[in-house]
């Protein structure tokens, strides 16, 4: 395989697989996102790993 065969297969497949991922992906909601500092609220930050205390 020559260089410009194999750039053109991966530039394809990236398309092809950019393409999938937006056509199957809900839209995303910029509104509907955790607080970054939530103090005196009452809940704990999340979804973050440096959230996750150990648990023993």
């Amino acid at each position: 395989m020559t260089r410009r065969l194999t750039a053109a297969l991966v530039l394809l497949l990236m398309a092809g697989l950019l393409s999938f991922d937006l056509a199957s992906s809900r839209p995303l909601d910029i509104y509907d996102q955790p607080s970054l500092l939530a103090l005196g609220s009452g809940s704990a930050a999340d979804g973050a790993h440096c959230a996750a205390l150990p648990t023993e």
